[in-house]
């Protein structure tokens, strides 16, 4: 069949993908950023594109033409720099309902649970007006709300868990003992490909979730046995205590940073993830526990639970250090005597402006995320050229420890650290 994949690049989107391609399916995926995943999954095809500009029905005629089915993988978790959640979540999906209209097409929704804790907010709100359009659309259809996914990769909360179970010496938490249910990766990968095969009929309306009786704290434990770490005490984390978090995570998710810390996802958890009992899979579900030992850890998902939480102070450290760098001289700091020494008065005074303008927009820049990179780049160019300029000026400041030469090396290897985990899928 002809399969267009909406999220494709995503967490649950991209094992969407790999599973209906191996199956023999013409598989096409839509990702605002497909370029790496088209590398990875060659032999699907790949349409760039985001779904806030596609809230018109016009706007899907070209992605539909000869498609069969249509697997809506794609989310937005909050309002923020790079994401409008009524946009992707409800004014989308309105026009592709409707462009839907008239067409041989089923629509394999992937939705959530969305009534308790958290239900008000626009996360979920959008999602439960986009299912009902969708019950109304006249458009045949499935809905399959997943409850926690886990799977061998991680992204967002998964990627969450890892980190607070890396956590040294003892384990901080909010909402600990809040109840949580999960489903594997590989089990809502294989629901979507039972239903395009028939298997469930049309307008069904499926929960895709294992009660375990498990809570928060079980789940990040399971996770911290799963990387071959020692037991640890969990600290109960009262809900106040998490809100300044939950701010700054607001703040970054203005800048294009998407956090699992951030309100919304809170508030979700405040309830615990459930789902109702509507219709069964029919099949049996992976635990978490089973999940886990089907796919052991490695050392890399180690680094990468360890790194997770650090990328934000990283990314704060290198914008604070080239910011407070290039604001220092201005504020009467001894700068313009390293230019005097090569240069005539004004033109060492206006290097020294040049210089100080360009370390602060780079240190402003590398806090939005969509500039992130190339900001970090510019770090590392810049760096480059200062260092073989000062050691030739005056190769005297490498015998200063406390010197702004030795200080740079440092700098660029946190550079270079940002650089290699910025990377969010």
């Amino acid at each position: 069949m002809n399969i267009l994949i909406l999220g494709a690049t995503g967490f649950i989107g991209s094992a969407v993908a790999r599973k209906l391609t191996e199956e023999g399916h013409q598989v096409t995926g839509l990702g605002r950023e497909p370029a790496r995943a088209a590398l990875k999954m060659s032999q699907a095809r790949w349409l760039k594109a985001n779904l806030t500009g596609m809230t018109r029905r016009e706007d899907w005629q070209d992605a539909l033409d000869g498609q069969q089915v249509v697997v809506n993988c794609a989310g937005a978790l909050q309002d923020g720099y790079s994401d409008d959640v009524g946009a992707i979540q409800e004014r989308a999906m309105l026009a592709l309902y409707e462009a839907a209209r008239g067409r041989d097409l089923l629509i394999v929704q992937i939705s959530a649970e969305t009534e308790g804790a958290g239900s008000d907010l626009p996360f979920l709100d959008t999602k439960r007006r986009a299912d009902a359009a969708l019950t109304a659309s006249g458009v045949r259809h499935v809905i399959l709300r997943p409850a926690l996914v886990l799977g061998r990769n991680a992204h967002g909360g998964s990627a969450l868990l890892r980190a607070l179970a890396a956590f040294p010496l003892v384990i901080p938490l909010a909402y600990a003992d809040s109840p949580v249910m999960t489903v594997a990766l590989d089990d809502v990968a294989a629901t979507v490909s039972a239903t395009i095969q028939g298997t469930l009929p049309p307008g069904s309306d499926i929960s895709l979730g294992r009660d375990d009786g498990l809570r928060l704290k079980d789940i990040v434990l399971l996770h911290r046995s799963w990387l071959g770490l020692p037991p640890a005490p969990v600290l109960a984390v009262p809900s106040p205590a998490a809100r300044p978090v939950t701010w700054l995570a607001d703040l970054a998710g203005r800048l294009g940073w998407r956090s699992p810390l951030r309100s919304a996802a809170l508030a979700v958890m405040s309830g615990g993830v459930r789902v109702r009992q509507r219709s069964r899979a029919d099949r049996r579900l992976l635990s978490a526990a089973e999940t886990l030992a089907a796919a052991p850890s490695g050392v890399q998902d180690l680094w990468f639970a360890r790194l997770y939480l650090l990328k934000a102070p990283i990314i704060v450290t290198l914008a604070l250090f080239w910011v407070v760098s290039g604001i220092a001289p201005f504020l009467g700091f001894e700068a313009r005597g390293h230019f005097a020494s090569f240069l005539p008065d004004r033109p060492a005074s206006a290097m020294l402006a040049a210089t100080c303008l360009a370390d602060i927009a780079l240190g402003v820049a590398v806090l939005f995320r969509p500039w992130a990179r190339r900001a970090l780049l510019g770090m590392l160019l810049l760096t480059l050229i200062y260092l073989p300029a000062a050691t030739l000026a005056e190769p005297a400041l490498w015998l200063d420890p406390l010197g702004p030469l030795v200080k740079v090396v440092p700098s660029m290897l946190l550079t270079l650290t940002a650089l290699a985990i910025l990377d969010e899928r």
